[in-house]
Formats: C-alpha cells, sequence, structure tokens
C-alpha cells in the first residue's frame, strides 16, 4: 500500500499537481480523447465578467458543469467545455474610470480615448488572469486551447459579421426610441443593469381642469398637455378621444388634448392621468399609438430644460419642491401623500436616478418580419417569413431547447411577450465600436446623395464608397448582450463554416444562474436563430442564488460573504464543489455556510479512509474468482445505486445525484459492507475471502468513478495509487451493469 495513505488527506498537497497532470493529458480537449467517440456533448462557459475575482455563484456554476462534463466524457462522448471571459463594457469601463478618479482624480476625457482603453485593457487582462487561476482551482475541466474573449480579434469580426446581416436584412436600425439615460455614467443602459431601490417619497395630486390627476413627478409636468383616460371608463363618458380644452397648469394655460386608451387602469386613482411621452416609456408607447407630440423636460445630465421656464437648469430635486409650491400657490395642489411607497429605477454602476429619454440609437427590431434563409428550428421552415420573437417563441415552445426547470418556461414567454425593440448602442469607449462609417463631405469632395447613408462594414472603412472622401466611424459602442450573444457560435468559428461548429453546435447544454435567462439566454436564442438558423444548446439548466445559512444574499455590508478560494484553501476544492450541489436543486437557492464545507472535507477523508482499508486487505484480489451469492447480490444492488445516480444526472438532478454517492460511499460502503468484510476477511472460507477482496475492490473503484465528477481531485489522487489503473480517472468508462 503507497505511504500516503498513512497520512490524513491533504488536498492542498495534491491539488495543484493533480490540475497540471490533467492539463498535461490533453484530455481537456475533445480531439485528444481516446476511442471512437461519434457522439459529442458540448457546453459554453457562462464567461465571467474581467472586473475582478470570481464569487461562490461562479463557483456554483463551474462545479454543476464540471459535473456534467466529466460525467459525460466518462460515458463516451466527444466532450468539449469551451471556456472564455466577457468584457462586460459598462461595468470594466466603470471599474476603471472610478480607481483612476481615486488615484488620479482625473476622468477620461482627460486621459483621451487611446491612452484610457490602453489602462482599461491592462486591467482587463489582470482580471482575466485571476479569474483563469480561479477556474483551475475549482477543477473545471475546460478546453484552455479553445478560450475565448468577448473582445478579441475574431469575436470582433463575427461581432461586425452579424451586424451587418442584421442590418441588410432591415432588424438593425438607427431611429428615435425612448431608452434608459443614466445622467451620471452618460449613456444608455439595458434593463438588466438597472438597480431598483425601494424608496419612500411624496405623491402629489394635482387639479388638471376640472380632472385630478397622481404623479411622483411633478418637475416632468411641464410637457403634459394630454390628459388620458380608459375608453370604457363611464365617469368620463361626456369627455370624446380628441376633445381640447384649456387648463390652466405650471406656467400658465395650456390646451389639454382628451386620449383614449385601453391601457389605463380605471380603479387606480382617479382613473385619469397626464402623459410625459419623452421621460416615461409607458407615456412614450401611448404617444407612439395615437401619434402625439413629445417635448423634452429634463436633460441628459438632469438638469430642467427651458421648457420649464423660471426653473430651467435647476436639478430635479431642487426643482421638484419648488414647482409644488408654486402649484399651490395658484391653488392647483388638491394634497400630498407623505409615506408613497415606489421602486426607483438606479444604475447598477453609478447609482444615478434612471432617467428615461428619447434618443436617436441604433436598435434590433424583434417584431418585423423577415425571410429566414435557413431553419432548424421546428416550426418555421426554411424561407419562410418569420420574426425574431416568433423565433425566440418557437425555439422553447418547439422543445428544441427545453429549460431546466420548466416553471422558467412560463416567464420566459411573458418577456417575450412584453418585448420592445433591444437598444444596442452605448455612448461609453470601452467595447465593439459600432461598425458604421459616416462620410465627413472633405473640402472640395464630390459629395453624392448617397454620401448621407451610414457605411455599414465588416473591416474598417478607409474612405467613403461614394465620393472616396475620409469617413468618422460612428463613437458609440454596442451593448455587451450583443457579442456575448453570440457566444455558441462566434467560439466555435462562426461566420466561417468550421468543423467545430460543425461538430459541437448546437451545444448540448447552457447552464446558468435563473436571473439572467432574459439578458442573456433569450439574446442567445435570438441571435442564433436569426444568424445560424438554429437553436444555440438543446438544455437550459437554472441555477439559484447561493446564501448565507440564514438565507440572505452575500454582500460586504452584511459581512457575510464566503470566498470560494479561502474555502479552497482550507477544506480543498472537492469539499466546496459538493456543498454547493448537494441539496441544490435546480432553480432553488442554497443556504451555505463554512461548516457545511468542512463537513464535505470530513466525506473526502472518509473516502481516503475507506481506500486504505481496501488496499491494505487485498493486495492479492483478482477479477476471475467468482463471487458468492451474498457478494453477487450486493454487487447487483451497488449496480442499481449506479443506474440511479446515472438517471438523476441526466435529468439535471446533480443534487440529488451527489447526495446517492454520498449515502452509498459513507453509509452503504463504509459503516454496512466494509464493517461485514471485517469479519468475512477474519473468518471466513478461502472461496468467501476471495469473493469479497473481489468485491471490495469493485466497489472502491466504481465508487471513485462514480464520485469523480463530484469531487474530481481526491478521486483522481487515489486512481492514481490503485494496481492496474493506467489511465487518468477522468477517462475512465462511466459504470454500467
Amino acid at each position: 500500500m503507497p505511504e500516503k495513505f498513512l497520512k490524513p488527506y491533504s488536498p492542498q498537497d495534491v491539488e495543484a499537481g493533480i490540475y497540471k497532470k490533467w492539463e498535461e493529458g490533453g484530455y481537456f480537449n475533445p480531439d485528444n480523447l481516446p476511442g471512437d467517440r461519434p457522439e459529442s456533448f458540448s457546453i459554453v462557459l457562462p464567461p465571467p465578467n474581467v472586473t475582478g475575482t470570481l464569487h461562490l455563484g461562479h463557483a456554483a456554476m463551474l462545479a454543476v458543469e464540471d459535473i456534467i462534463v466529466r460525467f459525460e466524457r466518462m460515458r463516451g462522448k466527444k466532450t468539449l467545455w469551451l471556456p472564455g471571459t466577457d468584457h462586460a463594457a459598462i461595468a470594466t469601463q466603470s471599474k476603471v474610470e472610478k480607481e483612476i478618479q481615486k488615484t488620479e482624480g482625473k476622468n477620461r476625457h482627460d486621459l483621451g480615448r487611446e491612452v484610457f482603453l490602453k489602462r482599461v485593457e491592462e486591467f482587463a487582462q489582470e482580471s482575466h488572469d485571476t479569474i483563469v487561476n480561479q477556474v483551475r482551482c475549482m477543477g473545471a475541466s475546460v478546453d484552455w486551447s479553445r478560450e475565448a474573449y468577448t473582445l478579441d480579434i475574431k469575436r470582433r469580426h463575427a461581432v461586425n459579421t452579424a451586424f451587418k446581416r442584421m442590418y441588410d436584412a432591415g432588424l438593425i436600425y438607427q431611429g428615435e426610441r425612448i431608452v434608459n439615460w443614466d445622467p451620471k455614467g452618460q449613456t444608455t443602459i439595458s434593463d438588466d443593469e438597472i438597480v431598483y431601490v425601494e424608496e419612500k417619497s411624496k405623491f402629489y395630486y394635482f387639479k388638471y381642469g376640472p380632472f385630478t390627476i397622481g404623479t411622483s413627478r411633478p418637475e416632468t409636468k411641464f410637457g403634459d398637455k394630454y390628459v388620458v383616460m380608459h375608453p370604457d371608463d363611464t365617469r368620463y363618458e361626456l369627455f370624446k378621444h380628441g376633445d381640447q380644452l384649456e387648463v390652466e397648469w405650471i406656467n400658465g394655460p395650456i390646451t389639454a388634448t382628451v386620449i383614449k386608451d385601453a391601457v389605463i387602469d380605471k380603479d387606480f386613482g382617479t382613473g385619469v392621468m397626464t402623459i410625459t411621452p419623452w421621460h416615461s416609456a409607458v407615456d412614450w408607447e401611448i404617444a407612439q399609438r395615437h401619434d402625439l407630440n413629445k417635448e423634452q423636460v429634463i436633460d441628459k445630465y438632469g438638469k430642467m430644460l427651458p421648457i420649464a421656464g423660471e426653473f430651467a437648469g435647476m436639478k430635479i430635486a431642487e426643482a421638484r419642491e419648488k414647482i409644488v409650491a408654486k402649484m399651490a400657490e395658484k391653488g392647483l395642489l388638491v394634497k400630498v401623500e407623505d409615506n408613497y411607497v415606489h421602486n426607483i429605477a438606479t444604475a447598477e454602476r453609478t447609482g444615478a436616478t434612471i432617467e428615461p429619454q428619447i434618443m436617436k440609437q441604433w436598435f434590433v427590431a424583434v417584431n418585423k418580419e423577415f425571410i429566414i434563409p435557413h431553419s432548424n428550428i421546428p416550426g418555421i421552415e426554411s424561407g419562410s417569413t418569420t420574426t425574431l420573437k416568433e423565433v425566440m417563441r418557437r425555439s422553447v415552445d418547439s422543445g428544441a431547447t427545453k429549460i431546466v426547470p420548466d416553471r422558467f418556461e412560463r416567464i420566459y414567454y411573458h418577456w417575450i411577450d412584453n418585448l420592445r425593440d433591444w437598444c444596442i448602442s452605448r455612448q461609453i469607449w470601452f467595447g465593439h465600436r459600432v461598425p458604421v462609417w459616416y462620410c465627413t463631405y472633405p473640402e472640395g469632395g464630390k459629395s453624392t446623395p448617397m454620401c448621407a447613408n451610414p457605411i455599414i462594414s465588416i473591416e474598417n472603412a478607409s474612405e467613403c464608397p461614394y465620393c472616396h472622401g475620409t469617413v468618422e466611424q460612428d463613437p458609440d459602442t454596442l451593448d455587451t448582450w450583443f457579442s456575448s450573444g453570440l457566444w455558441t457560435f462566434s467560439t466555435l468559428g462562426w461566420p466561417d463554416d468550421t468543423l467545430d461548429l460543425k461538430t459541437f453546435h448546437p451545444t448540448a447544454l447552457l447552464e446558468t444562474g435563473y436571473d439572467i435567462l432574459f439578458f442573456w439566454v433569450a439574446r442567445m436564442i435570438l441571435m442564433s436563430g436569426f444568424l445560424v438558423g438554429d437553436v444555440p444548446f438543446k438544455n437550459v439548466y437554472l441555477h439559484g442564488l447561493v446564501r448565507d445559512e440564514k438565507g440572505r444574499k452575500m454582500s460586504k455590508s452584511l459581512g457575510n460573504i464566503i470566498d470560494p478560494l479561502d474555502m479552497i484553501s482550507k477544506y480543498g476544492a472537492d469539499a466546496v464543489r459538493l456543498s454547493l450541489i448537494i441539496g441544490a436543486a435546480p432553480g432553488n437557492d442554497l443556504k451555505l455556510s463554512e461548516n457545511r464545507i468542512r463537513g464535505y472535507k470530513n466525506f473526502a477523508n472518509k473516502v481516503w479512509n475507506i481506500t486504505r482499508f481496501v488496499l491494505e486487505n487485498t493486495q492479492d484480489a483478482t477479477d476471475d474468482v467468482p463471487f458468492t451469492e451474498g457478494d453477487a447480490a450486493i454487487q447487483q444492488e451497488a449496480c442499481g445505486a449506479f443506474d440511479a445516480v446515472t438517471a438523476n444526472i441526466e435529468k439535471y438532478r446533480l443534487d440529488l445525484a451527489a447526495d446517492q454517492v454520498y449515502q452509498f460511499i459513507w453509509h452503504r460502503f463504509a459503516d454496512e459492507i466494509l464493517e461485514e468484510s471485517k469479519t468475512i476477511l477474519k473468518t471466513g472460507t478461502p472461496e468467501e475471502v476471495a469473493s469479497r477482496k473481489r468485491l471490495l475492490t469493485n466497489t472502491l473503484k466504481d465508487s471513485l468513478k462514480l464520485l469523480h465528477p463530484f469531487m474530481p481531485f481526491v478521486t483522481e489522487e487515489i486512481w492514481s495509487s490503485l494496481p492496474n489503473t493506467e489511465n487518468l480517472l477522468m477517462i475512465e468508462p462511466w459504470p454500467s451493469k
């Protein structure tokens, strides 16, 4: 028996060496896997943002995906787990800007675009290197030879190609629509970059001619020249759609127009509202339906515009109470409620209150019809007319993509039904520059009417194709989700028709948190459907959030953050992995504590001690002796347990599978079979002893195979010391009958 088993198991002494052995073996790369593997299995790693270090949510993701990947690899599939990182444009730029401001007292404009971007890229590279080290520490068996980055040269080519193809199909357009505007960050942001903060504020009721209207934002009301009510509200049946009336308002009399629209909730307040189309998405949609005028009241810096008269130039907070005071003086203030509770939309990165604005931006049209040239999506034929919304819906309701747990499908459909055109342009410097150029009409140049058209180009445009004059590129960058939406196929070589793309796409599985079902998962389905004509993945496994032992979200302010690397250094990666799996059903949150992790370190020790006992007592075991009747029954029982574990992994119930392995090894194998073996090995007949030695050897090997996806380090370390084990455990065949 190897001498190392005379000492307690020490993960700190072996894990780095084992990972190095795996990498040198080359089996993370599916091209190097032994044997004929006609069936492929692929996962792309949801790319962590290059903004710092991995947290427990990432650790849970890595554990889940590595379990599935190792399982499928051992089952003989050509298995690819493709890693990468996300440039996370707004988050990364914001982090670097804050650091420069803190240490140097400068902003990005002081440095200039080129110098600033170099600083951001240096930060991103440092973060990348940290993240890669952490992924290795978790034991993730990703194919590093195919590693990608959402902002690398290949992804840039893919992004520009996608933009041009979607533009040519009429699915990308430049237009004026309402967007989420961050007045502090000075950029549009996506819905997922909004944090809703509950706030108690005042709610004001004002007289608006014969009506009473309510609002929490009186500063927007200068542009309210339409009063809207439900067409079936009998209280206002005397007022007809389009009626006009003179109303005394903040800065004097205005002409108000009555609008009837079924979107109004008759039972909320007085059932009447005025609308501010420039500063509310709901109001903007009403204005669009009825072709109403829209006036801007607040500028991009959160200050009142000249339409506000005497309040022009004031910031919102300063103007609000002064406006209310003036309304009171005019006898237009009906009442004020002091404890109105509502959610305020704030920018995640800057903390600023979002100010919706109508702006000229680049959008993806989700309701526009187009002809899909090629489709493998059931219900959408090649050459048929469809929309991006329909592509997203049919991809899931046809079963081409299954969501686990399936309760999230209802939420997915609800999101699609309410989906607006997607704003993809951002007013920041870090990210994929919008691949659009404009003719600058050089002095002496021969401009043509065509020169007014934007120039969409996959490669950098060097001159105007119409007059051969100079061009300038659009200063905006693309929403990060645009590039990460291509992740499943751009990482496999698209837009080229590569062998990887043919072999591994659609990917078998996407595993991610339920909190980005809409922002990332749905956008990948959208992009893949149009650009590849297929779903990006066959299954979506949504894991829950990792919380503290009291069920609270982990945060610095609560002081309850558990650093996965700290836990790995204390208890080993295997213990951390198992603590994040057992009890974590798909889509459900998990409560985690250090004691829980410590408990699974004890399980690793148990497996180590089981091995010591088996090696001490089975040195002359052979496979050519028959089982006794009792041992044959135990062997059959073990096979049944193995089948149950396999079935649960196939259903993505990794929590149940891990617990079954744990229970079998600790309570059946160690507590019962080993204890019984002590007597048989001492007092049994030669036949019984030989049979039991064979049983112990077989059960240990199969148990290690079964446990390997969950606890790869300790199992690989043990496997390397067993007799007749020439291959790495990671490529051994999965136990079966």
